[in-house]
């Protein structure tokens, strides 16, 4: 039995609204389960939560469109930017919407409605003088013409060493960087080492706001914030904040509107999160309504959802630009999560290692609510956590099916046996039905405890509790049994069992809601008189009336076959195997030999006839080889690669002219060619076209 719960009730009394953003997706590839964990999963709880409450939500999100890692892809796959982010931008707004991702406004930066909003801002913050305008040294490459943005340049991390870190941030270490950072830099257009070349631009003196973050966050959130995020803040605050370019040189994004900015663009990390405002303009605009109050007034409660690499921009730079701006409101909370990470792996879009939204709706139709169950309850709310296709399985089967779907199937089966599907009129409650419909009460409040407080993982078990409850008390009064014996009695159980489906189907909307749709419509909620809210399951008596029409049980969750479990390890190790062939070292190349070197090689096209193992020799084969000019023995070093009666019949190549040598009392006349693959496997060098002779001479 749980606790009476403390309910927390130190946010804003009780906003008028709340304004819920999501980190903008980066449109230079998918949606991965990363992306779902970290950020969209948890911000949709929350968005479906408030909404259930009867809460005013703005829940707004976007695609980032702008920055270099665009221009990198257009320029790797020889397309436009606009190419790129078209094509990213569908692909991720209907995975969205196909997992359940509930935005009031979907939007994009590249929108007409941003650019102006992004702009008006820029103009406003230049025009009070909350810039500073300096010429500084910057990363040229001389031969693309261009000054390099920080992903268009590595190098060697000056903190940690790691060598291929891009000139904003260090992938292995965490760093934020400054592409003259970084030691022996290289351009990535076109390999070049880069020079300095002055550049003019303009920074928001992010020192201006030291005792403003201070006073918010170190002394006004040490309570509420998640401890990743504030320790983050602190560490940024106590070593000085330092100027940040708002401009930079690149021919993609939005233009600076300013005298003197030909040529440069607004930095993505400025532009990027005034994409919640303009997304939330959007939205409002078509729904007729005020968008101000969602921005501006003291009443209304913003949240961020981002994952940790987000922290600083949303926690310290953003609410400076804020601060300056003067208009608008601050976050009321931040709660970053962690990483998460895949088979053991950190994920990577560059090398495919991700399980990517777009195809796991392909692979698994209609189990959204499988993958929302699992990222919820392996959430890395506040360290790194991992998926394996395992443990979603387990999930699924031991949890989703067997507890959840096996409550609800027993509950709505039996109902319609005995009732044709008629909730019955109860008789005397028992202690234990007191005692469980008492619990049930219970619940919403614990789950909105968890969920106001960011803990999502908490929140979906407890939804699992409920379940559990149902379920042990369906296996302890054992109506199936007590109907032979006592038949006005299973009509209080099933009224019991019935009322914990009700909540379930409720409380776990915001966690299930495909799975909660579909129950609804099981237990006939379209026919109430009365639509059942959050606050409902605490406080009604009865959730679903004696008499109520129930209609015949689905199921609402299958189990997952080993099958199909190994077919998601199978695409992750054909996806390692990839990586480790385009990652292979190949060997530098030899000095450079003349021509008549290369002629006294005589190489010819032989064919195995005999193979044997060297005696105590674990390495070496013995092998007769027909070479067309004579048969002879050679002595070749790959028995670890293959046995002796894999190779009979082989044709090879062979260099015939190689002066003997003994090998533990052989004679070896000549040398077979080989290679490896990316597994390391020797591979013969050999003539596979047919009608090649031994004896043929390759030159």
């Amino acid at each position: 039995m749980h606790p009476n719960p403390k309910i927390m009730s130190q946010n804003l009394q009780k906003p008028a609204r709340y304004t819920i953003t999501a980190a903008l997706p980066y449109t230079n590839g998918p949606i991965h389960i990363g992306h779902l964990a970290g950020v969209y999963v948890p911000a949709d709880i929350y968005a479906r939560y408030l909404r259930l409450n009867g809460n005013d939500v703005a829940f707004v999100c976007g695609s980032d469109e702008h920055g270099v890692a665009i221009s990198m892809k257009a320029k790797k796959e020889g397309v436009t930017p606009q190419n790129i982010i078209d094509k990213y931008h569908g692909i991720i707004k209907q995975s969205f919407e196909d997992f359940g991702i509930t935005f009031n406004n979907y939007s994009r930066t590249s929108a007409e409605v941003h650019h102006k909003t992004a702009s008006d801002f820029f103009v406003k913050l230049y025009e009070q003088g909350d810039f500073i305008e300096e010429t500084t040294e910057q990363l040229y490459d001389q031969e693309a013409q261009q000054f390099l943005a920080d992903r268009f340049v590595i190098g060697t991390c000056p903190k940690c060493g790691f060598e291929e870190a891009y000139g904003d941030q260090c992938e292995n270490c965490g760093s934020t960087l400054n592409a003259t950072d970084l030691i022996n830099p290289k351009s990535t257009i076109s390999g070049a080492v880069p020079s300095l070349k002055e550049t003019k631009h303009w920074f928001l003196p992010l020192d201006r706001y030291e005792d403003f973050l201070t006073k918010w966050i170190l002394e006004g959130h040490k309570n509420d914030w998640k401890p990743n995020v504030y320790g983050q803040c602190k560490s940024w605050i106590d070593d000085g904040l330092k100027p940040r370019a708002v401009t930079r040189d690149l021919d993609w994004g939005i233009p600076v509107p300013v005298e003197g900015g030909e040529g440069k663009v607004l930095y993505v990390w400025f532009d990027a999160p005034i994409g919640y405002i303009s997304s939330t303009k959007e939205w409002a605009a078509r729904e007729c309504k005020d968008w101000e109050p969602y921005w501006k007034s003291k009443d209304t409660k913003m949240v961020h959802f981002i994952g940790k690499d987000n922290i600083v921009f949303h926690c310290i730079i953003f609410p400076s630009m804020l601060k300056a701006h003067g208009d608008f409101i601050l976050p009321e909370n931040v709660p970053a999560n962690e990483f998460l990470n895949l088979e053991g792996n950190k994920l990577s879009t560059s090398k495919n290692w991700a399980v990517w939204l777009h195809e796991y709706l392909e692979d698994f139709p209609n189990m959204q609510d499988v993958l929302r169950y699992t990222l919820t309850a392996t959430a890395p709310e506040t360290k790194d956590n991992d998926f394996t296709w395992k443990d979603f399985q387990a999930r699924n089967n031991n949890e989703l099916v067997a507890i959840y779907g096996n409550f609800i199937n027993r509950v709505v089966v039996l109902t319609n046996k005995y009732y044709d599907g008629i909730v019955p009129t109860p008789g005397n409650f028992s202690e234990v039905d007191r005692e469980t419909l008492a619990e049930l009460k219970k619940y919403p409040d614990i789950i909105a405890n968890s969920i106001e407080r960011y803990r999502f993982r908490e929140a979906g078990q407890e939804v699992m509790n409920l379940g559990r409850l149902g379920n042990k008390y369906l296996a302890d009064e054992e109506p199936w049994k007590v109907i032979k014996q006592d038949e006005e009695r299973v009509k209080t159980i099933m009224f019991v069992a019935l009322q914990i489906a009700s909540a379930l189907a409720v409380l776990s909307e915001p966690f299930l809601p495909f799975t909660s749709e579909k129950l609804k419509t099981i237990l006939g909620f379209d026919i109430l008189d009365n639509q059942l809210s959050w606050e409902n399951v605490a406080q009604k008596e009865v959730l679903l009336p004696a008499g109520h029409q129930v209609r015949p049980a689905e199921l609402l969750f299958s189990k997952i076959e080993d099958e199909a479990i190994q077919a998601q390890l199978d695409k992750l190790e054909a996806t390692k195997k990839a990586n480790e062939t385009m990652n292979k070292e190949v060997s530098p190349q030899k000095d450079t030999i003349t021509f008549d070197d290369f002629s006294k090689l005589d190489m010819r096209v032989g064919t195995i006839i005999e193979a044997e193992k060297m005696p105590k020799a674990k390495k070496l084969l013995v092998l007769k080889v027909d070479t067309g000019l004579d048969v002879r023995t050679i002595v070749s070093g790959i028995a670890e690669s293959f046995s002796p009666e894999d190779i009979l019949g082989k044709k090879v190549t062979v260099l015939v002219n190689l002066a003997p040598r003994a090998l533990r009392g052989v004679d070896s006349e000549g040398m077979i060619l080989m290679t490896e693959n990316a597994d390391g496997k020797l591979v013969f060098v050999n003539p596979d076209e047919d009608g090649v002779d031994n004896g043929g001479t390759i030159n």
